[in-house]
Formats: structure tokens, sequence, C-alpha cells
């Protein structure tokens, strides 16, 4: 049987590299998204290219997940509760992928209270859990803060896109679950591999120490133990109770359940 080159093993863990890397990398196909208005930016916080900008975004990548990615910008003039505004939103438009009232997750912005909250419906609210839509909204606060609202809203999309791709219960952030490290694992397993047949190739060194060694004459000449000292340090650990907001989902007045995330920008 033929033996395999060190190239030819590493060419095989390329491939298999690829394989494993290949399924996180979103597939944007603008023919099978339909296209629909998603972004309703009621606040003004958009210029119209950006608005149509994230509108593809969010109809390619809700088309792979079968759920409606959906924005909404208000100025608040009633002063309504961020939860009850994007209920009440959800059940008047009658939000969902493919029927009325079905798969969608929302994005508010409450400009009047400078708020923001998450919620998901259906097959959102099933992927994307309180504690998912936490993690979103915190890896988007920053952007918020700073007025960068269309790069948070197309990290909204992407992660709300990354996250649904994982079955409910499992931890996205994961650091398993993370290509480069998945990618450099595969590297390193494969230079393992082919430095062991590297060294192998040129045969085995069958003389070690044992070969020349006396062991009727052999014995340790001497021994010694010292004990010095034992030293303990103890710090108390600081918790940080302060994470900005929270996860909470509910039930519209429609009768429509989810879960939902909130905090202050």
């Amino acid at each position: 049987m033929r033996k395999r080159t060190p190239l030819a093993v590493m060419a095989t863990l390329i491939l298999l590299m690829i394989t494993l890397v290949a399924p996180l990398i979103p597939i944007s196909s603008a023919s099978a998204a339909e296209s629909k208005n998603l972004i309703y930016d009621e606040a003004n916080l958009l210029s119209e290219q950006e608005k149509s900008e994230l509108n593809l975004l969010a109809n390619q990548y809700g088309a792979e997940r079968q759920t409606d990615f959906v924005i909404l910008t208000t100025n608040n003039i009633e002063n309504q509760d961020v939860m009850l505004l994007t209920e009440d939103f959800y059940d008047k438009q009658g939000l969902g992928y493919d029927k009325k009232f079905g798969n969608a997750v929302i994005l508010t912005m409450d400009m009047n209270n400078r708020e923001v909250y998450l919620a998901g419906f259906y097959k959102a609210k099933e992927y994307l859990s309180d504690q998912r839509l936490d993690s979103i909204r915190n890896r988007i606060t920053s952007e918020l803060s700073s007025g960068n609202y269309k790069l948070a809203f197309e990290k909204y999309i992407e992660l709300s896109y990354k996250y649904m791709g994982y079955e409910p219960g499992v931890n996205p952030n994961n650091i398993l679950f993370n290509g480069w490290f998945q990618l450099g694992v595969s590297v390193v397993l494969g230079g393992i591999v082919v430095g062991m047949m590297t060294y192998r190739s040129g045969g085995r060194v069958t003389v070690n120490r044992a070969t020349y060694e006396d062991s009727s004459n052999s014995s340790v000449i001497d021994r010694q133990d010292r004990y010095i000292r034992t030293t303990v340090t103890k710090r108390k650990i600081e918790k940080n109770n302060n994470n900005g907001g929270g996860g909470g989902g509910g039930t519209s007045r429609g009768g429509h359940s989810h879960s939902g995330s909130r905090g202050s920008f």
C-alpha cells in the first residue's frame, strides 16, 4: 500500500478545514429573498440609501432563517413603554415571514427615552431567547450610543441570523463554535501529524541510555529534600451588578408571546 506524503496529508487537512468553516459563512442570495419593507425608520435616523441597504440585508438573511428581521425607530411622542410599543407594533402590522403573525424579531429604538428593546416572536422566540437577545443588545449598545445607527442595525441583523443557526439552549458565543478557532486547531493538528510523519520517515532510534548502562553498579548517590515555606494570599473578588438592562419577554395585547431584552443607550 502506497504511503501518503506529508503534502498529501496537509491537502486533506485543508479540505477538512474548509468543510468545517463553510457552514459558518452566510450565503446571501438576492434572488431567494422576498423584497418587502422591514425597516420602519419613523425617527428619520437613516438616509434613503442606508434604509435600502439594510432592507436588502434583512430580506436576504431573513429568507434563510424564515424569519423577518425588523427595525423600528420612533420618537415616541406619546411616551409609551418601549416593550408595549413593540408589542402593539407587532399586533398592528401583523408581522411574520410567510404569514400574518408569524416568525419575526424586532429591534425598537425609543429616541424619546433613549431605550432599545429586542423581541422575538414564534420561531425567533425559540431561537432568540432572552439571554441571546441580551447578548445581541450588549454588542450593539456602544454603536447606538455613539450614533452609528447603520452599523448597529447591521450587527443586529447579522447576529440574529448567526444565533438562529444554533440549537436552542446552546451558547452561540462558545469559543468552540468560532470558525477561526476551529481553523487554528485544525492547522495545529495538521502540523503535529506532518511533524510526526516527517520524524518517523527517517527511521526509529533504538539506542538509548539503557543500552550502555550497567544496572548492577548504578545507584543513587545522594538525595535531599528541603522545605522552605508555604504562602497563601487572599483577594476579594468584586461583583459587577451593573449590566445596563436585561432580559424580559411577555405577551402582547393581541395574545402573541415573545422573548425580550431592554436597555438604555
